[in-house]
């Protein structure tokens, strides 16, 4: 097999493998986030709240790759869980603003846990979790032309 044949196999193209990697990663988390009541979407946005609180609606999604029809669900239902507030910003009535309730402040220790799991699970030094992290970031948000 020629090397112009071996790149037209479904299997050595990029994209099917960082699908298949995602799709798996995605799933790994499932044991470890159940306990805590989370689905795979919510445990990234609460990650996000944990970084900095308060944030806008907008501002969750951009970061995630959401787009409001797939973020407003997601925080609803954490702010049904008790997790989060919803509250309209008091300079801009447009805005609604995220915030961590007591109880999502109280998950902090076992939200930030399940990411050391995974590597762990994935059989990853920090190195290569950092060389990794760092070549998907580079796939994810390519340099301007």
């Amino acid at each position: 097999m020629n090397d112009a044949t071996l790149r037209r196999e479904v299997d050595q193209q990029l994209s099917f493998a960082l699908y298949g990697a995602a799709s798996r990663v995605a799933r790994m988390h499932k044991p470890f986030l159940e306990p805590l009541g989370l689905t795979f979407p919510q445990y990234l946005v609460m990650l996000e709240l944990m970084a900095g609180t308060p944030r806008s609606v907008g501002e969750l999604g951009a970061k995630l790759g959401m787009d409001t029809g797939t973020i407003t669900p997601l925080l609803k239902r954490l702010a049904l869980s008790g997790l989060v507030t919803r509250q309209r910003d008091a300079q801009d009535e447009r805005r609604v603003l995220i915030d961590l309730t007591p109880a999502g402040e109280q998950m902090r220790d076992d939200v930030w846990g399940v990411s050391g799991k995974i590597q762990s699970a994935c059989r990853l030094t920090d190195e290569s979790l950092i060389l990794l992290r760092d070549t998907l970031d580079a796939c994810a948000r390519p340099l301007p032309d």
